[in-house]
């Protein structure tokens, strides 16, 4: 078929992890599409959307090509900027490039489901119109014959009598909300006597109070100048922005020093040269505190990309950003691939946050992919933190990226006053099971009677983390997962009363398993169940029981899965509505109450007994965040950490709040263990219906790495993993550790292409921030 080996051939990337680029041919009746386009392709027997990502290469003489069912897109859908960004992605973390793209897209980019939001307006009454209209107000006094007026319904009627007075019309929606049904329109536009027009809307998140500033945002107002501090950093920072070029700096700044000031600074600078500025932050519970700063410093120039929006909401905003009516875009991890144009600036907030890790394919970390985009665009990158991750406060040392430091509050206020109880000492002077210490009960109730708020903060969930029989020792454990049921109570905290019980559950916090908590053990039918362990339901419990009258609300995951009602809640205790916060780690970062001035932390050393390198570092920047959290006003703050293991220097650390000794202290500790930042790792988990199976995938791919014999690594394992199993599947793990990731990511990836039954079984994460 001669006319068929001309035809052009293009490459296409579907969205399916693991799979490469596909070939296929151009047929004659459709145009060529170009690099960024969509495309309607076959794949077996289905039909699927992909992204054109230039020429096919010709394929083997074995090879049966196939064609291009439809072109969506005369021009590129993804600016080609985004698409070197996700192609590095994929290659960097080994992912398939279709599902590196589809982390650029607004939801159903590739499906075309969600559109552009028509509202149809009753543009006017037509001149018959309003000679029925005159009928009805007065048929008399015109002359009108009751021959001459339509026969109206009530609602048609009233449709009519709305509408009088309103030259440029009213919204069907409008008149549905004032009780004229779009029927009743329908009617009358069939009668002849309105107009009606079809108007584009964009739904615009910033309009209802989500992303607005509100009884003060729970953001302190910023001082009438910059600090000394602030106009030092910027002094570093602005020639770096002025200079056009690719460069990385980090601002490493206490809690409370005026960062987010210093962004705008910059962005002004930026904004006045043409270019566009991109902040990430690592929660979407922070994203309207930021936007709304950045909304009125910049006005209508702001857009915002966050999974919390729905998904109209974050396709007006991606088209937004696409037609360049926005310079600045704000968001979360998922906003560094907006397709923003010209991007002179990129910050990265908190950029220590493991939020910024994808947790599926692509696992890409939001702050290194911020990094190469900032390379990409010849742009400068700032990362912010008060806790810098030690590779990049590494980096930093080593002159690899630029050093802007403050040390001081603005107002030169005091960060908080940091008590230490050792909670041996208070179950040996109390009880065993004591939640809250003499001395943070103190506290609080001093903070409760001047009218001042307080944070309190387990990063645990539930009421209790097990259940277990003091007769045979049985645990409830899950039946997908191995790990043990926690106990919710569901807001009935009462022991000792057999009815608010039966209504418990026991759920799993990984697979969503859920029982009702048995009121005999399962194994041996022994009456004798006993908690053990607690979380922020059961501090919130003690909270209530030691103060009746609080105001108090839960941040979790269990208390915010409805889409806004973590910001609502957050209003609230910003707008003085609520005395104290109990929650996880979501009230820890970066959130700015004035009037706080007590945090109090349960448990700080909760993350240290996990199998992970970075736990020492994960809980010296939960505590110096959440400590910082204190005392932001004009009234001073205080921390109280509760711990067993008060002389442990991540926590002894960050209560005296020194990071320069823990960075001393844990690069030391890494260094001989070689751990990151000295050393690259990647994590291979592969899955298997049973222990055998896994153990012998994994075994597999990380031989046929050892037989490659590449050097710059070594392999450790594979050895069944920390989690064994998940959701049903059983989990067995490998890593790659060494000073060469291009080597490590070129040696698996041979081996993941020579085993591809295995490979659909496995997960690969390239500089992981979880070991589990």
């Amino acid at each position: 078929m001669p006319e068929a080996a001309s035809s052009p051939l293009v490459s296409v990337a579907v969205p399916i992890p693991a799979l490469g680029l596909l070939t296929y041919r151009v047929p004659s009746s459709l145009p060529v599409p170009v690099s960024g386009a969509r495309v309607v392709v076959p794949l077996g027997s289905r039909r699927l959307t992909g992204v054109v990502l230039g020429e096919g290469l010709p394929p083997g003489a074995d090879v049966e090509l196939r064609d291009i069912i439809e072109v969506l897109d005369e021009v590129a859908f993804v600016p080609p900027d985004v698409v070197a960004l996700t192609m590095w992605v994929a290659d960097y973390y080994l992912a398939g490039p279709g599902a590196a793209l589809a982390a650029a897209l607004p939801p159903h980019g590739l499906t075309g489901r969600v559109h552009a939001f028509k509202m149809v307006r009753v543009a006017s009454i037509t001149a018959q119109g309003q000679g029925a209209l005159d009928g009805l107000v007065a048929p008399r006094c015109t002359g009108a014959n009751d021959a001459d007026v339509p026969r109206l319904g009530a609602r048609q009627r009233q449709a009519l009598l709305l509408l009088a007075g309103q030259p440029e019309g009213l919204a069907v929606p409008e008149l549905a909300d004032r009780g004229v049904p779009a029927s009743a329109v329908s009617r009358l536009r069939t009668m002849g006597l309105v107009a009606v027009r079809t108007e584009r809307v964009e739904r615009d998140p910033f309009v209802g109070g989500r992303h607005a500033p509100s009884g003060g945002a729970g953001v302190a107002s910023p001082p009438p100048g910059p600090t000394d501090e602030q106009q030092a950093a910027y002094l570093i920072l602005a020639p770096l922005a002025d200079a056009g070029a690719f460069r990385t700096a980090l601002l490493h700044g206490v809690t409370g020093s005026g960062k987010t000031e210093l962004y705008l600074r910059l962005a002004e600078g930026v904004r006045a040269r043409g270019r566009g500025v991109l902040v990430l932050v690592p929660e979407i519970a922070l994203t309207p505190q930021v936007a709304a700063l950045f909304r009125l410093r910049f006005g209508q120039h702001v857009a915002i990309q966050h999974s919390g929006l729905s998904d109209g909401e974050r396709h007006d905003q991606w088209h937004r950003i696409r037609r360049g009516d926005v310079d600045v875009v704000v968001g979360t991890r998922s906003a560094v691939f907006a397709p923003l144009a010209r991007p002179g600036l990129i910050i990265v907030d908190e950029e220590h946050d493991t939020s910024y890790k994808q947790e599926d394919t692509p696992r890409y970390n939001g702050r290194d992919v911020a990094v190469m985009r900032g390379k990409l665009a010849d742009a400068l990158v700032v990362l912010g933190s008060a806790t810098p991750s030690l590779e990049s406060f590494a980096n930093a040392r080593a002159g690899r990226y630029a050093l802007a430091t403050m040390e001081r509050r603005v107002l030169d206020r005091p960060l908080a006053d940091v008590r230490i109880v050792n909670m041996r000492e208070e179950m040996a002077e109390t009880t065993p099971d004591v939640v809250l210490s003499r001395t943070l009960v103190a506290g609080l109730g001093q903070r409760l009677q001047a009218g001042e708020q307080a944070v309190i903060l387990l990063n645990r969930r539930g009421f209790a983390t097990s259940l277990f029989c003091r007769q045979c020792g049985h645990t409830l454990e899950c039946p997908n997962c191995s790990v043990s049921l926690t106990v919710h109570a569901r807001g009935r905290h009462r022991e000792d009363d057999p009815g608010a019980r039966r209504g418990w559950r026991a759920r799993c916090h990984y697979c969503n398993y859920v029982r009702a908590v048995p009121t005999t053990c399962p194994q041996c039918a022994a009456p004798y169940l006993e908690h053990t362990g607690f979380g922020t339901e059961r501090v919130e419990a003690e909270v209530r029981r030691h103060f009746e009258s609080v105001r108090l609300a839960r941040v979790d995951r269990d208390t915010v899965r409805r889409r806004g009602s973590l910001v609502d809640v957050l209003e609230r205790f910003a707008r003085r509505e609520l005395d104290v916060l109990v929650g996880t780690q979501m009230i820890a970062k970066g959130h700015d109450f004035p009037h706080v001035t007590l945090v109090g932390v349960v448990s700080a050393d909760v993350g240290l007994g996990l199998a992970d390198f970075r736990a020492a570092e994960r809980t010296f920047q939960l505590l110096t965040q959440v400590a910082g959290r204190s005392g932001r006003g004009e009234r001073a703050g205080e921390a109280i950490i509760q711990t067993l293991f008060p002389s442990h220097y991540s926590i002894r650390l960050a209560c005296a709040q020194d990071y320069g000794a823990f960075f001393a202290k844990e690069a030391a500790y890494r260094l001989a263990m070689r751990y990151p930042p000295h050393v690259a790792m990647v994590n291979v988990v592969v899955r298997g219906r049973g222990l055998d199976e896994a153990m012998s995938g994994a075994a597999a791919i990380a031989g046929r790495v050892r037989d490659l014999g590449t050097p710059g690594f070594v392999i450790l394992g594979p050895a069944p993993a920390p989690l064994t199993r998940l959701r049903g599947e059983h989990r067995v793990q490998f890593f790659l550790k060494g000073t060469s990731r291009a080597a490590m990511r070129t040696a698996l990836r041979a081996a993941l292409d020579a085993l591809p039954a295995i490979a659909r079984r496995a997960s690969v994460d390239v500089d992981p921030v979880s070991m589990l």
